[in-house]
């Protein structure tokens, strides 16, 4: 089976590809390598770069290529700059799956694991957050993901696409070779180059209505999230129907207690200084995982957050100039 991987340069794609290959998949990546890494890619994986918003690009690739399904990573997703760049987000995003739907329907694909996230969410008063609770989003980037949703969605009830969209929680964590970790500036990697450079980390925000005052989180493991697509994507290719899953640890950990955990795992005293929070952070976001553990018998395996900052950590130090500027 030959599976296109969209956005498979980036950092959870990268872990897909790597993935579905030691599986025995025939894989394909498509990535503009804007936010993504070439040297990412495995070697074995067939690689074209280029823009999923060039319809006549990506049918080339249709063509050229049996595909069979398809894993859809190739988004921006940073809230906070989605706050400052609106337009982008929802021209990559949106205007990026309304051509790739396009011309999946013209070359009768039907399946396709896409990656969501749970800032679809935004302030929800109840945790766990289930599937069912109401979607709110406060930045630019939850709302792409929700309008990305809702366009598969009626795709799905028009034409007979099959989806699974995966609400991601916080993905952190690299293989366990130190190799495939992220490098763009999220908490996790922004605390462990504090680590690796002796200085201090910002916190945006300790006066949240949360115990210590700074953001609740649920992280999970890229490695326990890559095994979640597999499962989804053998769900749909043995005949499942649409579904939206939320994927996370099922467990909250604050702001200031990773900056504890990594102050354990690095051994580096990592101080803090606290500013202003940012617009569009919720204080709190857990997941219920009760439906895809229920769907696809989905467990977290490896993402306690200790066990999430070692294999951070691992690539951090391999890594601490990121990919183009390895020591």
């Amino acid at each position: 089976m030959t599976i296109l991987v969209v956005g498979g340069a980036g950092y959870i794609g990268s872990n897909a590809v790597d993935a579905l290959i030691a599986q025995g998949y025939e894989t394909v990546v498509v990535d503009n390598l804007v936010t993504g890494f070439r040297e990412a890619v495995h070697k074995e994986a067939r690689f074209y770069k280029g823009d999923i918003r060039d319809k006549s690009f990506l049918c080339s690739v249709f063509q050229k290529e049996d595909i069979e399904a398809v894993m859809h990573f190739a988004a921006l997703s940073l809230g906070r700059e989605s706050m400052e760049q609106p337009l982008d987000y929802f021209s990559n995003n949106v205007g990026g799956t309304q051509v790739l739907l396009e011309v999946m329907e013209e070359f009768s694909v039907k399946n396709i694991v896409f990656s969501s996230s749970a800032t679809v969410y935004g302030n929800t008063e109840k945790v766990p957050v289930k599937e069912t609770s109401a979607l709110a989003p406060i930045n630019p980037y939850g709302e792409t993901k929700r309008m990305m949703e809702t366009m598969m969605d009626w795709q799905s009830k028009a034409k007979g696409l099959r989806f699974i969209a995966l609400r991601y929680f916080n993905v952190a964590g690299a293989k366990k070779n130190g190799t495939l970790g992220e490098v763009r500036q999220r908490l996790i990697p922004m605390i462990l180059q504090k680590a690796l450079k002796d200085e201090a980390m910002l916190l945006f925000g300790d006066d949240y209505d949360t115990p210590d005052g700074t953001c609740i989180r649920d992280f999970i493991h890229v490695l326990d999230l890559v095994e979640a697509h597999i499962l989804a994507l053998n769900y749909l290719t043995n005949g499942g129907e649409s579904q939206i899953l939320n994927v996370g640890s099922g467990k909250g950990c604050s702001n200031l207690e990773v900056v504890q955990a990594a102050r354990k795992v690095t051994k580096k005293p990592i101080p803090i200084k606290v500013k202003p929070r940012v617009k569009g952070d919720s204080a709190i976001l857990v997941a219920s995982n009760d439906k895809i553990e229920r769907l696809l018998n989905w467990h977290p395996a490896q993402s306690e957050i200790e066990e999430i900052l070692t294999d951070a950590w691992r690539f951090q130090e391999r890594y601490p100039f990121g990919y183009r500027n390895d020591r």
